[in-house]
């Protein structure tokens, strides 16, 4: 079975009336919690994309202090995984490098002040690197003005 193009969907989509339409929408937000939250996402948040980002950061913060009782690096490891995973989902949804750039640095940072030993585990080390590389790669591709903001804020967590 071949799948139309986002072009041939788009050009559809534009000539069903709006009742079908709300209709198609519920019906794909059924199908996968991914679709329902992103459909979430743009109905009611993203008009206030700062006011979401606090919400992410008050979620990581909520990750980091269930972290602090756990003593095992194995779990420590999947529950940092856990979060990235979130984290990168919420990218996706803002589309915004800046405020991506923003939450990885966020998370380096509480990663940073959680008093995980994560320098005990080359995992966890090259998990670090690899956000570390990653806001590189989102602040290079950022305006020159926004670029020293954001690696004044990278240098803090080197």
């Amino acid at each position: 079975m071949k799948t139309a193009t986002l072009h041939e969907l788009k050009k559809e989509l534009q000539e069903l009336p709006p009742k079908q339409l709300v209709e198609l929408c519920v019906t794909l937000a059924k199908y996968k919690k991914d679709n329902k939250e992103f459909l979430d996402y743009l109905l009611f948040e993203a008009h206030d994309k700062n006011n979401f980002i606090t919400g992410v950061k008050k979620e990581i913060d909520d990750q980091f202090e269930e972290l602090k009782t756990q003593s095992n690096l194995y779990f420590v490891k999947k529950s940092l995984r856990k979060l990235l995973r979130i984290i990168t989902k919420y990218c996706k949804y803002i589309n915004d490098k800046a405020l991506a750039a923003e939450l990885y640095i966020y998370f380096c940072k509480k990663m940073k002040a959680s008093g995980i030993p994560y320098h005990k585990s080359q995992l966890l080390i090259n998990m670090y690197e690899q956000q570390l590389k990653k806001i590189n790669t989102l602040i290079n591709s950022l305006h020159e003005d926004l670029q020293q903001d954001y690696l004044n804020d990278l240098e803090k967590i080197i």
